[in-house]
């Protein structure tokens, strides 16, 4: 296998010049990270946690930082295609930087911050500064280290204490690429005690590239954030990411992440519940198809008492695609009284489709309720012949099956607006091209 490593050590000092210099903390650690890449190299089979996605395919490929996208019509006609209704707090990126003639900003509560990740790192480091990689760990974490290295742009949302953003605010990653090239985006968000949001992260694009993106995610005591995560990248594209989560006490965190898109793509999802009654929902959902590889892969930190957590992750593999789903719960010894449980059930469309389900659960505390499990399976013959027995075509049939398995993942999203997308880019991906009531 080819280790382009070098070459992205060398684009980092040709652009560190061009990089927002804030202050010396952002360049230490811009410095400290790509070192860090550097010796940790791209991450092989050989690692456990690894172990079952090989990215060969990215790190044989010297990927160009992505040029300033210039808000092409292609992404102006995107828009109302992939994210519905007109959003009505909008951020929108090209290549992985900010175009502010797509975006709008026209229901924020007084105080909140919804910005560009570049204009707060020129207008606002001090308050970037406490958060910036203090959570996601680019020491041993070689795409996060990339991601540190060139983080540029992306999105810095700050809800303040005590308010609610009733609108959900969408994130819109595009990236339209004519040569092989890499985004890096970045999003922090912080939200304070006894505030309320709801943030959409959304990923397209067209032609091969890499998307490697970092979330940070801090809620505060008592607050309450849904993050949504839509991942329909092209189907050469790449898509790696780290979302780390740190809760505090009383907070609740839910995640809704669809996979779709890419060619390969890697989503994993760390929260740490790190303060006496926190609670997390974990909801995921990955349709791969083709040759995709799609890997989910979670953890969930129990660190101190009286936590819950709930995951449950589906898969609909098909043709001669792969997935992975690897989740790991632990219950570290002072979290007495944890109550956690975790579930992923898969479904296999074709005889060469493939699924490695890793669900783990490790408990060091003596007074807690915790269970896992894992399905892999097909559809169920006799409720095939059921419907082909009523008229119902044997295509329209296996896509009425499988989309009763997805619609749980569906029903479990309450905004209608985002339901309804979901719904839609779900129905996309099954066999049959069926149409659902919520699509005419």
């Amino acid at each position: 296998m080819t280790d382009t490593r070098d070459s992205y050590v060398s684009q980092f000092k040709d652009a560190e010049r061009h990089l927002t210099r804030g202050d010396d903390w952002l360049t230490r650690i811009r410095r400290s990270a790509i070192e860090q890449f550097r010796e940790l190299g791209f991450p092989t089979p050989r690692l456990e946690e690894w172990k079952y996605t090989n990215v060969a395919p990215i790190a044989s490929v010297p990927f160009r930082i992505s040029m300033p996208g210039r808000a092409s019509s292609w992404i102006q006609s995107q828009l109302s295609r992939t994210l519905g209704p007109e959003p009505r707090n909008l951020l929108v990126f090209e290549n992985g930087r900010y175009q502010p003639a797509l975006s709008r900003l026209d229901e924020l509560p007084s105080g909140a911050t919804v910005t560009s990740f570049a204009e707060a790192l020129r207008d606002r480091p001090k308050l970037l500064e406490p958060h910036f990689a203090r959570y996601a760990a680019y020491q041993s974490h070689a795409f996060a280290a990339l991601n540190t290295a060139f983080a540029e742009d992306g999105a810095f949302i700050k809800v303040p204490s005590g308010t609610t953003v009733s609108s959900p605010i969408y994130l819109a990653f595009f990236s339209d690429a004519d040569k092989p090239s890499l985004s890096s985006p970045r999003i922090l968000i912080l939200a304070g005690e006894n505030s309320a949001a709801k943030v959409v992260e959304a990923y397209f694009g067209q032609g091969e590239y890499l998307t490697n993106t970092v979330s940070e995610i801090v809620v505060g005591p008592a607050a309450s954030l849904e993050h949504y995560k839509l991942q329909q990248e092209a189907e050469q594209a790449s898509h790696i990411a780290l979302t780390q989560v740190e809760q505090h006490r009383g907070s609740r965190f839910t995640s809704h992440s669809l996979a779709l898109g890419g060619r390969l793509a890697r989503n994993e999802l760390r929260v740490a519940l790190d303060a006496e009654g926190a609670e997390c929902a974990l909801n995921g959902l990955y349709l791969a198809s083709g040759r995709q590889h799609l890997d989910n892969t979670t953890f969930i930190d129990h660190l101190k008492p009286r936590c819950t957590s709930r995951e449950i992750y589906k898969g609909i593999v098909g043709d001669s695609a792969s997935a992975i789903f690897s989740g790991r719960v632990l219950v570290r010894p002072d979290a007495q009284k944890t109550d956690a449980s975790q579930t992923n059930k898969n479904l296999l469309l074709s005889q060469d489709a493939t699924v490695d389900s890793k669900p783990q659960l490790a408990i060091y505390a003596d007074d807690v309720k915790c269970t896992h499990g894992a399905t892999v399976g097909q559809l169920d013959e006799e409720a095939l012949f059921y419907l082909r027995s009523r008229g119902v075509r044997v295509e329209q049939a296996k896509a009425l099956l499988t989309y009763a398995f997805a619609s749980e993942m569906v029903g479990r999203v309450e905004v209608p607006s985002i339901r309804g997308q979901i719904q839609k880019l779900v129905s996309s991906k099954l066999p049959a091209n069926l149409v659902l009531e919520g699509d005419r």
